[in-house]
């Protein structure tokens, strides 16, 4: 029960993460956002590390680290960001769930990961789907639907190249040391892009002090960042990693329920048949066969 309790309450806190992002990005710009969800979700984490610095062994990697707190953080989260300028969060989240399907191309594509038929049916529809997404209007994606549905799919591929390099180069790291140095080198390249786009001085405290942008700073650094990361990780370990990463499946209705709610945002047709497609395309190209399920639940 405290496993469907944690499951439910984490695709509850993410699909939130949705509207935070929309409410923080007009006053904070793009980079702003970037700077002050890391910085919140770093200062939730801290103590947590310090506490843990003993069971820490060995070198830190920090080039790897910086890899994974640019493309796991501060690059996907810079173009979400960017993507809910100009579409619905609701279809931002949607177009998240590819998540999955792009870290299996990317590890075709760069970290010579063969793929079986099932896994290439997968990505297929999962870009099928994105197509239902866009009512089938293709070249809008290389002209003014970019910023938008396209910024969220290059999200969704540095999402990939980020799991495939830790799960290479990362694997015998700490994963709150992973999460907390990723969170701190985010922070600090929204902070530099924050200085030289300009968005530092053209922030006002005015602005930044009114409760619905705090009530977003927390909810997305604090809960979205920090305090998600150490329910996910309960969740894999008390549970499993394929129970945890089932939040997948969810984050998009509670993000659509979110967005309904808070932000009178339609649930049009195309997007809950998108949607449908999209997860399709990830159970085909995320299922395990049979026997090898078997063995790991052995």
């Amino acid at each position: 029960m405290k496993l469907y309790s944690a499951l439910i309450g984490l695709s509850l806190i993410w699909g939130l993460s949705f509207v935070f992002i929309k409410w923080l990005v007009e006053p904070a710009g793009v980079w702003g956002t970037i700077f002050l969800r890391c910085l919140a979700g770093a200062v939730v984490l801290l103590p947590f590390l310090y506490m843990k610095r003993k069971e820490l062994k060995g070198p830190i990697p920090w080039k790897a680290l910086l890899f994974v707190g640019i493309f796991n953080a501060a690059v996907p989260w810079g173009f979400i960001a960017w993507s809910e300028t100009e579409i619905n969060s609701n279809t931002a989240a949607v177009l998240n769930a590819l998540t999955p399907i792009c870290t299996g191309l990317v590890g075709f594509l760069f970290f010579s990961i063969l793929l079986k038929k099932r896994q290439w049916a997968g990505i297929v529809l999962g870009f099928i789907g994105i197509l239902v997404l866009m009512d089938f209007n293709v070249f809008d994606l290389l002209n003014e639907s970019f910023i938008g549905m396209g910024t969220m799919i290059l999200a969704t591929v540095s999402y990939g190249f980020a799991s495939q390099f830790t799960k290479r180069h990362l694997q015998h790291t700490s994963i709150l040391l992973i999460t907390t140095c990723s969170l701190l080198i985010a922070s600090l390249i929204g902070l530099l892009g924050m200085i030289v786009s300009g968005e530092a001085g053209a922030l006002e405290i005015g602005t930044i002090s009114s409760p619905l942008v705090w009530v977003s700073i927390i909810g997305l650094g604090c809960f979205g960042s920090g305090f998600a990361h150490l329910l996910f990780y309960y969740m894999v370990k008390n549970g499993s990693a394929e129970f945890a990463t089932s939040v997948t499946y969810i984050i998009p209705v509670t993000a659509m329920i979110w967005g309904y709610v808070l932000l009178g945002e339609p649930i049009t047709k195309n997007l809950i048949l998108g949607l449908v497609i999209i997860f399709a395309g990830v159970y085909l190209a995320t299922r395990k066969p049979r026997k090898q399920a078997a063995a790991m639940a052995a």
